[in-house]
């Protein structure tokens, strides 16, 4: 069958193939492991000739390529994480989808890579999202984790920008992705991003290349680093795979964004929500030396990473040059509590939206 879709910029025509028995049976919900079961069904569309189309909702499964394909090779890939919600009226809402959609097509820019519309991506997505609605988790502390990403699919052994790709989006039901508080590390050898590099895309290889020394780190009693500038290793960027925010004094602080820290969705919000709480907010540079300044006059008082994946991720204690910096238990911090549970409410519809962030699937 196929399904036509009228949006802003013309009518879209999605062919959708049904799974013929869906293996929703097969997954607890009480028990939701991070990134592992996925929803019957994704969205695919390909881009040949200069224009994308074949737009199709089929089952979730295997894709057949060529070993040749260029994507396989010269790390033309990029994606983006969001969720959907179950709201407390029972409403299927999905959170900031639009800016994501955006931020997907900044890094395709970066990457040499087409861009989709923006339109055309939501409209996919709502009717993957009615397709798949019973996969949507009824829990509060869980969601519907929604991943589109793109890649070359041209079959040629040659350094250029592929002629051909694939987008898809799939998704699939999550619960928390950190389970206790972070111990992390400040890197001071390895690198995340450089100035002028893909540090501000949201590509494959960022990820790939930051696996060895977080591998390192965990061996060493961590779970995640927190990653300086690449020049002097005096400046915090990001910790693990998230923005990373600091309370000291009464202050929020977090460093800004630039060609070397990704523009996170879930960061503007906790800065948006955060000053119509009347609360400080820095966006500036910060020096692990000022940390630890912070530390030991006892005016560090929270440290947290925030991203799609884990929302807001209490870190516990920061390792520095052999010593670890202990901060203040998680259930004694005031910030990032008022801040992670006003966001949860509006997540799932327990008040009012006052941003315009939750968009429903209808």
């Amino acid at each position: 069958m196929s399904k036509r879709v009228v949006m802003e910029s013309g009518i879209m025509e999605i062919s959708v193939n049904r799974v013929a028995e869906s293996r929703i049976n097969q997954v607890d919900f009480d028990n939701i492991p991070f990134g592992r079961e996925f929803a019957d069904h994704m969205f695919v569309a390909d881009y040949a000739d200069g224009e994308w189309g074949d737009f199709r909702i089929e089952p979730y499964g295997n894709m057949l390529f060529t070993p040749a394909m260029l994507g396989l090779h010269y790390g033309q890939t990029i994606f983006e994480g969001m969720k959907a919600y179950r709201n407390v009226e029972g409403q299927i809402m999905m959170f900031r989808p639009t800016d994501n959609f955006r931020r997907l097509n900044v890094s395709a820019e970066r990457m040499c890579m087409p861009t989709i519309s923006v339109d055309l991506m939501m409209e996919a997505l709502k009717e993957l999202l009615k397709i798949d609605e019973e996969w949507v988790p009824k829990s509060t502390s869980s969601a519907l984790y929604i991943r589109p990403f793109m890649f070359a699919t041209d079959e040629f052994l040659g350094v250029k920008p592929s002629d051909k790709y694939r987008c898809v989006i799939f998704t699939g039901p999550v619960g928390p992705y950190y389970t206790t508080p972070l111990k992390i590390k400040v890197e001071d050898v390895y690198t995340r991003a450089a100035k002028g590099g893909t540090g501000s895309a949201k590509s494959g290889g960022n990820y790939g290349g930051a696996l060895l020394p977080t591998k390192l780190a965990q061996q060493a009693g961590y779970h995640q680093l927190l990653w300086t500038d690449s020049i002097e290793h005096k400046y915090i960027e990001e910790s693990g795979t998230m923005n990373v925010m600091f309370q000291i004094g009464d202050t929020l602080v977090t460093p800004p964004t630039g060609d070397t820290i990704l523009k996170g969705i879930t960061r503007d919000s906790v800065l948006t929500l955060a000053k119509s709480l009347g609360m400080k907010v820095e966006e500036r540079r910060i020096s692990v030396e000022e940390i630890r300044a912070a530390y030991d006059n006892g005016g560090l008082l929270d440290a947290f990473g925030v991203g799609t994946a884990a929302t807001i991720a209490p870190i516990e204690l920061i390792g520095f040059k052999g010593s670890d910096m202990v901060l203040p238990p998680v259930e004694e911090r005031k910030m990032s509590k008022t801040i992670s549970k006003e966001l949860n409410a509006i997540r799932y519809g327990e008040v009012e939206d006052p941003f315009g962030w939750m968009i429903s699937m209808n």
